[in-house]
């Protein structure tokens, strides 16, 4: 489900270990050594296909084609036997806009579509919109990364996001697409504000047998702090750290974001390997305030676009990866669906023939 990663020799967890008490305390104290000795286990990277890259993603393309559908309705129509005239360009502004490409991506796109039609002499409406496809793959491509999953013992990521933007769903199967990769993974239950958050992320890790760190009502940073240094006592492959969701305006809550991130560091150097804010496909054009003001506070290293069915803004990724060319942030990751198989991959030429074919 992950496309294409950089992997190395996986490490095999203790069938027989048993579930921990972690005592932070205790824990570090032995952390190093142990640590040292799990990393040396690993090998150089190589990057090979993952084992579900031989997956049949005819049904996934379907999903995200339906999921796509309102912004698609509003493109691919315009094309269907017109003249490429100023009225074409001034519909497709129209239709961009409304797909919520914003206004500068707009132009962009519409300034480049205008210099292919003249280029290579495009009369056909087929044509030039296989003309604007590209130049949507064009501006998308950069958003394109493969997650390296391996480059760290344990390799830690950092899930943010605004509430109800699908988080710790995200995190359940981010980790049951781990297992598939024979990734062993520990969860930590970050966001200690809401109960329903800890009980939910435990339903996911009991679904996928795996453990997790919580502490009722407890500190964040506590939290995250046992789980990196319980993945480091148990060479684990994967710790995922859950925070509390909450609004860039809230400072004193994005202010926490920073200590969490600090004290993730604390208990490993360099880490957080990964810090990934999660983020809800129909909130269009919000999607770029989220990203500057989450990147200022903890330094974003990929995104996890949810809930792209149904929604008319499919332009708004368009506009993100314009808006960031000096600093693209990866779209590691976007769903379309509940399931658990609707959340894969990203593909700029998937999206954009979702978007517009």
């Amino acid at each position: 489900m992950f496309g294409f990663l950089r992997r190395k020799k996986p490490a095999t967890p203790d069938a027989n270990e048993a579930p921990m008490q972690i005592d932070a305390p205790a824990v570090a104290a032995h952390v190093e050594a142990e640590a040292q000795i799990a990393a040396a286990e690993y090998t150089e990277a190589a990057s090979i296909p993952s084992p579900a890259a031989d997956t049949d993603r005819s049904g996934w393309l379907s999903r995200l084609k339906q999921g796509l559908s309102r912004t698609r309705g509003n493109l691919s129509t315009l094309f269907v036997g017109v003249k490429v005239d100023e009225a074409l360009y001034e519909e497709l502004e129209t239709a961009l806009l409304m797909s919520d490409a914003g206004v500068q991506t707009t132009q962009w796109l519409l300034d480049g579509l205008r210099e292919r039609v003249r280029r290579d002499k495009l009369t056909d409406g087929q044509q030039v919109k296989e003309a604007l496809r590209a130049l949507i793959v064009e501006v998308l491509t950069p958003l394109e990364q493969a997650m390296d999953i391996d480059r760290a013992l344990p390799m830690v990521m950092m899930i943010t996001g605004v509430n109800g933007a699908g988080k710790t769903t995200s995190i359940g199967k981010l980790t049951r697409h781990l297992h598939r990769e024979n990734k062993a993974v520990l969860l930590a239950a970050g966001d200690t504000f809401r109960a329903a958050a800890r009980e939910q992320l435990a339903q996911w890790g009991s679904r996928n047998d795996v453990d997790v760190i919580a502490q009722e009502g407890g500190d964040p940073g506590a939290v995250a702090f046992d789980a990196v240094s319980a993945g480091r006592a148990r060479a684990t492959g994967v710790v995922i750290i859950d925070t509390a969701g909450r609004l860039p305006t809230q400072t004193h809550l994005m202010e926490e974001l920073r200590k969490v991130r600090r004290v993730i560091g604390k208990a490993m150097p360099g880490a957080p390997h990964e810090v990934l804010l999660v983020l809800d496909g129909n909130t269009g054009q919000n999607m770029l305030a989220q990203v500057k003001a989450f990147d200022e506070a903890v330094q974003l290293t990929g995104l996890i676009v949810t809930k792209l069915d149904g929604t008319a803004k499919g332009g708004a990724l368009a506009a993100l990866a314009h808006t960031r060319r000096e600093r693209p942030i990866p779209v590691y990751f976007i769903g379309v669906g509940e399931g658990i198989d609707d959340l894969q991959a990203f593909s700029a030429e998937e999206f954009a023939s979702a978007l517009i074919d």
